[in-house]
């Protein structure tokens, strides 16, 4: 086994314990980490193809969990948002783009780690909330591949506890991602060489699916959104330094 493949497991790996616990940000692990050991048109396809992987035997473990009707609702909120996302990738100005976004996590996230939570569980699927968040998960998937901190936003106003957190984002994540997978393929871009290493990473990628799920089951309700935050604060300042590398 070679020393490109080593590092290629032990990432996925991490990111898919990652995926597992807390529902989302396995690309702010995987891709810029395997962007040192491989080129982005085969790092990035290959993460996406995980994604569909991960979210199916989520979905499969624990469909009974997934609030199916905010999922639905949310991945058609997420179409509306895609396109203006793909924009802002082709068009906008990508370094205060991201600082901008990183601004907005981290300032979403102390708020929300220092406020009261006066918030009504109240958010279905023809509330402005939902079509909020769906559309703001797309764009911001489109724009970067960053679809999770909108989401966080809604299942945390729903009341969601963990495992109902994890198991609708799969839900939500298992369409979004295929139809990536699906432009991927029409763009030339799943190749022998992606797939390979994503069929190398399955035997590391199914144990790392049941330990997180296992660590999520186990993770206090009032503490898990502390962490999510604490999460997001992680992302908004990676986004910010990354411009400046």
């Amino acid at each position: 086994m070679d020393i490109i493949l080593i590092k290629v497991l032990g990432i996925n790996f991490i990111a898919t314990l990652v995926r597992s616990t807390f529902g989302f940000g396995e690309a702010l692990i995987a891709v810029p980490l395997l962007s040192f050991i491989l080129p982005l048109d085969i790092a990035v396809p290959m993460s996406v193809m995980l994604s569909v992987a991960i979210a199916l035997l989520v979905v499969v473990q624990d469909h009974k969990k997934i609030d199916v009707k905010s999922a639905k609702y949310l991945v058609l909120a997420a179409l509306i948002g895609l396109p203006a996302g793909l924009g802002m990738l082709l068009y906008g100005n990508d370094k205060w783009i991201k600082i901008g976004l990183g601004i907005l996590l981290i300032a979403y996230s102390v708020y929300a780690l220092t406020a009261k939570n006066t918030q009504a569980k109240t958010a279905d699927h023809n509330s402005l909330w939902l079509w909020t968040c769906g559309i703001a998960s797309g764009v911001l998937g489109g724009a970067f591949g960053i679809n999770g901190p909108p989401l966080v936003v809604y299942g945390k106003i729903k009341g969601w506890n963990p495992s109902e957190f994890r198991a609708t984002l799969q839900g939500y994540f298992l369409p979004v991602s295929f139809i990536s997978v699906v432009g991927y393929y029409f763009k030339d871009l799943i190749t022998e060489e992606v797939v390979l290493y994503f069929l190398k990473s399955i035997p590391v990628m199914i144990p790392a699916i049941y330990i997180g799920r296992w660590l999520n089951h186990r993770i206090e309700h009032k503490k898990f959104f502390i962490y999510v935050y604490i999460g997001l604060i992680i992302i908004g300042l990676v986004c910010i330094i990354n411009t400046f590398i």
